[in-house]
């Protein structure tokens, strides 16, 4: 690991060390790791065996935290779990006679929420708070989870018998939901030479320290964007509203995210400046989830790319 890194290599880095873990799925990691530097939260949705939960190892190990390092918690979720499960809770000292609070994994600097929808609303809404405020509040104290923080969760589509899809409020906390498919025939026969999940993950190392990382947020969030595309975003946005396609259009923190996403985006792929390119690829992924089709058997991620593919041309043509 080069010290004293410029924050610029550190989005390389992060995609190079994650691509030696999680094979043939470049577009899917820069949008990750867009997400990671943009500080959003990211809902992964696909089929069993994909590497949803490799994914969250791999980026805890490639930022070097210290002497302590990251501090990765990955919680299963199922129909039993408790809120304070997740969030900590107040325990009783008899020898001090005061009550002691012992953290809940939620309080981590990496947390894999692994098949969230396998749970019940109440432990779903406790998530609410720590990924909108960065905190947990017991009683009347709140506690803080570690910088930096975000929150990786995934949910399995193809079983819907007892699960309990997560509420829109849940769901717009997300800034992107992702989903890896797949992988080609050259990546396949990669995986089954290398085993990276298993033996590569071991043997990765940390590729960028915290401060670069830190650095590299900071960067991400002053990229310039054009009031021209801005506009564009906020169009889009209102357009979910109006759609015919959609019951439930997109909230303002949609169009926040969009803009924070993009920023990131561009600075992934080696920019100081957003373009047209990046709000049509992001678009599906950061507001497809956060609307209600009218038709349930209608595409919401194709829809609102042809939204904005829209505005964008009215922008060239204007």
């Amino acid at each position: 690991m080069i010290a004293g890194m410029k924050a610029g290599n550190a989005a390389a880095s992060l995609l190079e060390g994650a691509g030696r873990i999680i094979k043939g799925k470049k577009e899917f990691l820069e949008l990750l790791i867009a997400a990671i530097f943009a500080g959003g939260h990211v809902l992964i949705e696909d089929n069993p065996g994909l590497g949803k939960t490799t994914v969250a190892k791999t980026l805890a190990k490639l930022i070097d935290g210290g002497k302590k390092g990251l501090d990765f918690k990955r919680i299963q979720f199922t129909p039993d779990l408790l809120p304070y499960d997740i969030t900590g809770v107040d325990v009783f000292d008899p020898k001090s006679r005061t009550f002691r609070f012992i953290p809940g994994p939620v309080l981590a600097n990496i947390v894999l929420a692994d098949e969230i929808n396998r749970t019940t609303p109440k432990v779903q809404s406790a998530l609410l708070e720590v990924m909108a405020e960065k905190q947990v509040t017991i009683g009347q104290i709140s506690h803080r989870p570690p910088e930096p923080f975000f929150v990786i969760a995934t949910e399995n589509p193809i079983e819907s018998e007892g699960t309990f899809p997560l509420p829109a409020a849940q769901l717009d906390r997300f800034m992107m939901k992702l989903s890896l498919g797949y992988p080609d025939r050259v990546s396949e026969l990669a995986i089954l030479e290398e085993n990276p999940s298993e033996t590569g993950l071991e043997k990765l190392e940390p590729v960028i320290r915290l401060a670069d990382f830190s650095a590299a947020k900071k960067v991400a969030a002053s990229v310039f964007c054009h009031d021209a595309l801005k506009e564009a975003i906020a169009d889009t946005i209102r357009d979910t509203r109006i759609h015919k396609a959609f019951a439930l259009g997109a909230s303002p923190r949609a169009g926040l995210h969009l803009l924070s996403a993009s920023r990131a985006l561009a600075f992934v792929r080696g920019r100081d400046y957003v373009i047209d390119e990046d709000l049509a690829i992001l678009a599906p992924a950061v507001i497809a989830h956060r609307v209600k089709l009218r038709d349930p058997r209608a595409q919401g991620e194709k829809i609102i790319r042809e939204i904005c593919l829209a505005r964008i041309d009215g922008i060239k043509t204007g």
